[in-house]
């Protein structure tokens, strides 16, 4: 499986060569738009380099950081964890890898929301594991179907992903939903790996952890530094483990011979890491005002625009419209991502790339532009489905 997020990047980087401008709304980095890393975030980290040893670090990752991550959960969900259940990775897709890679046989099944991030698909085949998607309702604002959760659980099945909120989506799932979620965990066995990387980029809603389930629920919540601090270039994240059964035992023992194997995490960068969950967080109220107004201009116009309708994104950093491709010159998401890049120049990802059975026919799309570069864009889309379509 490719990983669809950069694969449009090459008839991207075809078009620019011809000569187009591009807009592009492919990647979720923040930074590459109107979202700056806090000031002081990046003195800790110009005076790390010259305070730390510049030496090998700890392969969990350095205990002040662990121990900051742990007084934030805290903080953040009321909940208790320990130093000792905090692991520190380059990123949450080196996560993603390193646990994939303990949790799975060949033929082992994951189930993984449809559409979901691709990393998880793609670290799931290469250990020759199976994806088995999840349908999350269109019409219900992107809720999970949990009756076919427990249809296509069978003897194979490894684990759950749950990403809240979610990418490519945009929802934020109810309280109810994740409980459920926790409830077929225990009742199954089936660790549930939570991925909240924007727990805290949330403009409509409320955000409900998965670390504030029964202590029965045997779970592994990932979160990161990339989006919500601003810092995606950088390579933090971090995942924690709460399984009260001890049904993971042997996973723990196995992701951490491979976080030795790789050494350890970038030792400056850690503390870098530690002073964004430790000093002021103002900036995250800014950037969700300016999301909120985004994803609202978004709602409105891509709606408007024939042939295309959206749910209303709630957080996270997307929105994943619906295109009709009938009477259209494309036979696919993919032809009509490409066309547009090729025609007009604006980068999308189309949806068949999160989940071929429930992604096809839309595309996604980032909120993170300035509402004038949005609106430019929205356009150009409008404009080139009307010439192919009268």
């Amino acid at each position: 499986m490719n990983y669809a997020i950069r694969e449009v990047t090459v008839p991207a980087a075809e078009a620019e060569k011809a000569g187009m401008k591009l807009i592009r709304l492919n990647i979720g980095d923040p930074n590459k738009w109107d979202f700056e890393t806090p000031e002081y975030f990046k003195q800790t980290l110009r005076e790390a380099v010259d305070q730390v040893d510049n030496g090998y670090g700890d392969s969990q990752g350095e205990f002040s950081l662990r121990d900051a991550i742990v007084k934030r959960e805290y903080e953040k969900n009321g909940i208790a964890i320990s130093t000792d259940d905090v692991y520190v990775t380059a990123g949450v897709s080196e996560c993603i890898n390193v646990m994939m890679g303990t949790f799975l046989e060949p033929g082992d099944e994951v189930l993984v929301p449809g559409p979901g991030y691709p990393s998880y698909m793609q670290y799931i085949h290469f250990y020759e594991g199976r994806t088995v998607p999840y349908r999350q309702i269109e019409e219900e604002d992107w809720k999970p179907d949990m009756d076919m959760i427990r249809k296509r659980i069978t003897n194979r099945t490894k684990a759950m992903i749950l990403i809240n909120p979610n990418n490519p989506t945009g929802s934020v799932y109810d309280k109810k939903d994740i409980i459920e979620f926790g409830d077929i965990a225990a009742e199954y066995d089936i660790p549930l790996i939570s991925d909240e990387i924007y727990d805290k980029i949330v403009f409509d809603g409320e955000f409900y952890s998965a670390s504030r389930l029964k202590p029965d629920v045997p779970r592994i919540i990932l979160n990161g530094f990339s989006k919500v601090n601003l810092m995606p270039g950088w390579r933090m994240g971090y995942c924690y483990f709460m399984d009260e059964k001890g049904l993971m035992d042997e996973i723990r023992t196995g992701m951490m011979k491979q976080f030795r194997a790789r050494i350890c995490p970038n030792v400056p960068c850690q503390a870098a890491a530690k002073a964004s969950l430790q000093g002021p967080q103002d900036y995250i109220v800014e950037m969700n005002r300016k999301l909120k107004e985004r994803a609202d201009y978004s709602y409105k116009r891509l709606n408007e625009i024939p042939g295309i309708s959206t749910r209303r994104a709630k957080g996270a950093l997307y929105m994943f419209p619906k295109i009709d491709l009938t009477g259209t010159p494309w036979k696919t998401d993919k032809d009509f991502v490409v066309d547009l890049i090729r025609e007009e120049g604006v980068v999308l990802v189309h949806g068949s790339g999160f989940c071929e059975e429930f992604g096809q026919d839309h595309f996604r799309s980032v909120l993170l532009a300035p509402i004038p570069t949005l609106e430019e864009a929205y356009d150009k889309i409008e404009r080139f489905i009307k010439r192919h379509t009268q």
